[in-house]
This record gives C-alpha cells, structure tokens and sequence, in this order.
C-alpha cells in the first residue's frame, strides 16, 4: 500500500471518522459470515479494513441482497462498494471501477456427476447467479461450443447468489453450476468430496471498487490507499 491519510477523503467522511459500507455476505471466500461466530470474514473485508485502517476511519458495514449492491451505491446509502462486483463495460456508464482481483466464471459438477468435460453439459441444466456477468457468458460459451458445434444449447438456470445455485445443484434442479473461480477452491474445502470442477474457467473479468460518477475525491483516496 502507498502512503495515504484521513486528510484526503471528502470532508464529511473525514468529519465522520467512517465509511459507510454495503455488503453481500453470501460470496465466500470473499465475504461470508463465519457460521461459528457470525463473524464478517474474507479477501473483500480484510481489503477494506486495511484501507480503512490506512485512511484513518473506521468501517460501517450494512449486509444486503446481491441485487441491492448497486441501487445502496447509486442512493448514497453507501460510500463505495467492495463486494464481489465485476467491472462490467454495462455498468461503467454510472460507476467508476478501481479492480484489484483477476477471475473468471467456471463450471463444476457434484463429484458423481457423468460429466467429464465442458462440452458434456451441451443441453444440461446449468446454474448461475442471474445479476451477474455470468449468464450473458453461459449464453456466449454455449453458442460456440454446443450450438455451432450442432448440439442443444445449455439450459440456463437462474439462482439469486452462489449459495442458491449450489443448492440447486445439490437438489438435483440442475445438473452444472458457474461461479467464480476465486470461490470454488474454498467452496470443494468447505463440503470436502462434494464438488469437481470442469476445466478451466472460460472467460476473464475483473472484480473492482465501485464509486458514484461524483465521488471522484474518495475513489483517489482510496487508490492511494492501496
């Protein structure tokens, strides 16, 4: 991290001595709460809290629904939001991206499951969180490798965060799942001999910090935090 102060977040937040903070806690290893303690855990809560110990202020956090990240962020309910969000091309046009994380979506299987390849699941039952990029690149992957290739196109399945889709999968609803590649290796350690990933993942993105358009002063701030 470089060198950064208290002096050069905006004035309110500085006054406050907080950053107020919306978080999904359903994305472990990123952001979970511990089942024993209850705990606020993982990579997206350590970052913060090294920045914030960095700036000078301490952390408000609020846990909320993957799909009310944005809407917390847009409404000045939050001051910036670091939770597992992609930087989208969509999303760029009302919020600027600071990205700190290389990942990818990628699919898994239960450990029984007769699929061996990705292309065993051409006409399947996949499922994956529907208010992130992933659908969009299941349609994208499933286009050139099942449909132009003259087999049935995957079957999307949509689930409200990771945990929903794994459940699914688990109840036999689908017969793939997505998610990110930072989460499966925590999540085949957390239910040891459930899970068995297929290949690699099949696109790229970037998880970042967003901010408002306006908040201009805070995201340098927080970029000098880093």
């Amino acid at each position: 991290m470089s060198g950064a102060s208290a002096a050069e977040l905006p004035e309110p937040i500085r006054a406050a001595g907080v950053l107020r903070l919306s978080i999904n806690s359903t994305y472990a290893p990123m952001e979970y709460h511990d089942p024993a303690t209850n705990e606020l855990k993982g990579l997206d809560v350590d970052l913060a809290a090294a920045l914030a110990k960095r700036l000078g202020v301490t952390i408000t956090w609020t846990d909320v629904p993957l799909d009310q990240l944005i809407p917390s962020l847009q409404t000045g309910r939050t001051d910036f939001v670091i939770s597992g969000l992609s930087d989208r091309a969509s999303r760029r046009d009302v919020m600027d991206f600071v990205d700190y994380l290389s990942t990818g979506p990628q699919f898994f299987v239960l450990a029984d499951s007769p699929a061996q390849a990705p292309v065993d699941l051409c006409g399947k039952r996949v499922g994956t969180v529907r208010s992130t990029s992933f659908p969009a690149e299941l349609e994208k992957w499933s286009k050139i490798n099942c449909e132009d290739a003259g087999k049935a196109a995957i079957q999307y399945m949509p689930g409200e965060n990771s945990i929903d889709v794994r459940n699914q999968l688990k109840q036999g609803r689908v017969d793939a799942a997505v998610q990110g590649s930072e989460t499966l290796p925590y999540a085949q350690s957390n239910e040891p001999g459930r899970y068995r990933l297929l290949g690699e993942p099949f696109a790229v993105g970037y998880q970042g910090i967003a901010f408002r358009k306006d908040a201009g002063p805070l995201r340098e701030a927080v970029t000098g935090a880093l």
